[in-house]
C-alpha cells in the first residue's frame, strides 16, 4: 500500500505502520518486529481482557467497581468520575467523560482479585496467548504494554473479526456508552460529545481528530502518548495501526489524519470495479 510510505517522511526516529482488511490481508511498512511502547493503546487490549472476563462470568459490567455509584461499565467508559491518575473522584459517575488511567487500573485489580491471579497473567491467558502476541505488560494495565507492529495488527484483526468475544459483545463495546457526555479528549481539548465505548474511543463527529476526514463516524480505536495508534473502521472493513518512538504532539496531529485519509482512499480505489473502454 503506497499510502504507508508516508511514515518514511515523518519526523520520528523510528516508525512502523500497517493495514488489515476484514478479509485478512495485511500490509505494512517499517520494522514490524521492533519493540515499541504501546502507551495508552494498552487500554483497548486491557478492555478486551476485561470483556473476556465478563463473558466468563468473572466480573459483570453492572456490578459496583471504583468509587461509590460507579460500575465496571463506568470504569471502561471513562465515566466513573475518577481522575487521570490515582486520587479521589473529581465528579459523580455518569456525568462527565473524565479520561482515567486510574479507572483501568481499578478494572485490572478487580479482574485479578476475582480470577485469583495477577492481571498480567490473566491478560496473557485471555488475549496475548490466544492471539499469539509477543507483547508484554510492563507496568500499568492503562499504559504498560510493549510489543511490535505484528502484535498490534493482530489486535486490529481481532477487532475487525472477533474470535475472543461474541460479536454482540464487541458491538456493545464499540458503541457509545453514556451518550452525550462532555469531556476533554486528550491532546485535543474539550468536546461536548466526547463519545467512548467500553475501552475504545468512538470517532462520531469529533473535529479535529486524530483519525482522518474519510473515517466513518463508527470508527473506533485509541492513540497513545508514545506516538502510537490503532483505529478500526467497520464501514470500510479496514483497520490501521502505527507505532513510533516520538511522543505525541503537533507532528502527529498533522501526520496521522493525512495517513488515515490516504489509506482509506487507496483502499476504496482498489475496491472500485474496473470499467472497459468503448
Amino acid at each position: 500500500m503506497n499510502a504507508l510510505r508516508q511514515i518514511e517522511g515523518w519526523p520520528v526516529p523510528a516508525a512502523a505502520a500497517g493495514v488489515v482488511e476484514r478479509g485478512g490481508r495485511v500490509r505494512h511498512r517499517g520494522d514490524s518486529a521492533r519493540l515499541f511502547r504501546f502507551a495508552s493503546v494498552t487500554k483497548p487490549v486491557t478492555a478486551l481482557a476485561a470483556l473476556v472476563a465478563v463473558e466468563e462470568g468473572v466480573v459483570d459490567l453492572e456490578e459496583p467497581a471504583g468509587p461509590p455509584g460507579s460500575t465496571v461499565r463506568h470504569l471502561l467508559a471513562h465515566a466513573s468520575g475518577l481522575p487521570l491518575n490515582a486520587g479521589a473522584p473529581i465528579g459523580p459517575p455518569g456525568r462527565r467523560r473524565i479520561y482515567s488511567n486510574a479507572g483501568f487500573e481499578a478494572i485490572a485489580r478487580l479482574v485479578a482479585e476475582r480470577a485469583e491471579m495477577p492481571f498480567a497473567e490473566y491478560l496473557g491467558a485471555a488475549v496475548l496467548e490466544p492471539l499469539s502476541l509477543r507483547a508484554e505488560l510492563v507496568g500499568s494495565p492503562a499504559w504498560g504494554l510493549r510489543g511490535t507492529l505484528e502484535d498490534l495488527l493482530a489486535v486490529a484483526r481481532e477487532l475487525l473479526v472477533p474470535t475472543l468475544l461474541a460479536p454482540e459483545t464487541l458491538a456493545e463495546a464499540t458503541s457509545v456508552a453514556y451518550p452525550g457526555l462532555s469531556g476533554v479528549l486528550p491532546g485535543y481539548g474539550r468536546t461536548e460529545r466526547n463519545d467512548w465505548g467500553l475501552g475504545f474511543e468512538v470517532r462520531d463527529g469529533k473535529s479535529p481528530h486524530w483519525t482522518g476526514s474519510r473515517n466513518s463516524p463508527r470508527t473506533f480505536g485509541h492513540f497513545g502518548a508514545s506516538g502510537t495508534f490503532v483505529w478500526v473502521d467497520p464501514e470500510a472493513g479496514l483497520a490501521c495501526a502505527c507505532l513510533t518512538n516520538r511522543e505525541f504532539d503537533g507532528w502527529a496531529k498533522e501526520a496521522w489524519p493525512r495517513l488515515s485519509d490516504a489509506v482509506l482512499a487507496e483502499a476504496a480505489a482498489g475496491r472500485e470495479p474496473e470499467t472497459s473502454g468503448g
